[in-house]
């Protein structure tokens, strides 16, 4: 039995996440509080998206709801505030580019682009997804079933294990390292109670309604490499995964499971929560 240890948000793409104790399962992923993973996104000058793959500073850019509005913190600026309310964003329609695709999304305004700016220390802007554009993971991983996305990289939820990381822990800290906090891997579900990498090889997690199917291993690029709080860059866990966890299916070393919700739509999830393992065997 899988028991929810850990519900996160991550409003703004590659930027600081929420801690939420329950959150509501949407086409899109996780959302609390009027705020949907992955909504937000950081654009240069040209309206490509930015990561902290290439600035990791955007660590330090720490996102939380106030009132109606989206602030945003980071240490050395003034707060960031931009409405929540859909209808009220100040700037108008662009086409922003994420991994090769093209859609559609509404400018925040001058104010966000000279915070994001002045944090970044380049032209940036902060832009919202514009939910009249359908974007879909690939059918390939999911098997035909159709699955929305915001602006994450390519499915709506992220779950590890916490066996998962204590086992890589136990290799990391061999090579001399400090333990990883499980912040590191950006998950919005942390479980516990499963083996090792039972994420793997699990066909659903059942419980109160709700499917959540891994559907494909995350592979893990340079970001784990960032603190989440301070937006250094330390040593690499890829290095250590890529000993042991490369997987020539998806061309990298993996940790963690792409989920797509089968069936709970609206319902809500909160830490504490038990789900069943439902094996492909």
């Amino acid at each position: 039995m899988a028991t929810i240890t850990g519900l996160n948000l991550y409003p703004i793409k590659s930027c600081a996440g929420i801690a939420m104790r329950e959150a509501t399962l949407t086409p899109f992923g996780l959302e609390a509080q009027g705020l949907a993973d992955r909504e937000w996104m950081v654009v240069d000058a040209e309206h490509r998206f930015l990561t902290q793959r290439g600035l990791p500073a955007l660590a330090r850019a720490r996102p939380c709801v106030e009132a109606h509005s989206l602030r945003v913190d980071a240490r050395g600026l003034p707060h960031l505030e931009v409405p929540l309310d859909r209808e009220r964003i100040e700037g108008k329609r662009v086409t922003v580019e994420i991994w090769e695709q093209r859609l559609a999304a509404f400018d925040a305004g001058d104010a966000a682009a000279h915070w994001f700016s002045r944090l970044l220390d380049l032209p940036a802007r902060l832009v919202r997804f514009d939910r009249a554009t359908k974007r879909s993971s690939s059918a390939r991983w999911t098997g035909g079933m159709e699955v929305l996305n915001l602006f994450s990289d390519g499915f709506p939820i992220l779950l590890v294990s916490e066996a998962s990381l204590g086992d890589f822990n136990e290799r990391w800290r061999i090579g001399g390292h400090a333990t990883l906090p499980v912040e590191r891997f950006r998950a919005n579900i942390v479980v516990s109670g499963l083996a090792p990498y039972d994420e793997d090889h699990v066909e659903a997690l059942v419980g109160d309604g709700v499917e959540l199917r891994p559907v494909k291993p995350c592979a893990r690029c340079s970001i784990p490499s960032v603190d989440q709080q301070s937006g250094e860059i330390g040593p690499a866990p890829l290095d250590l995964l890529m000993r042991y966890r490369m997987d020539q299916r998806v061309g990298g070393a993996t940790f963690g499971q792409n989920v797509v919700v089968a069936q709970g739509q609206g319902k809500t999830l909160r830490v504490g929560q038990q789900l069943a393992e439902r094996w492909n065997f």
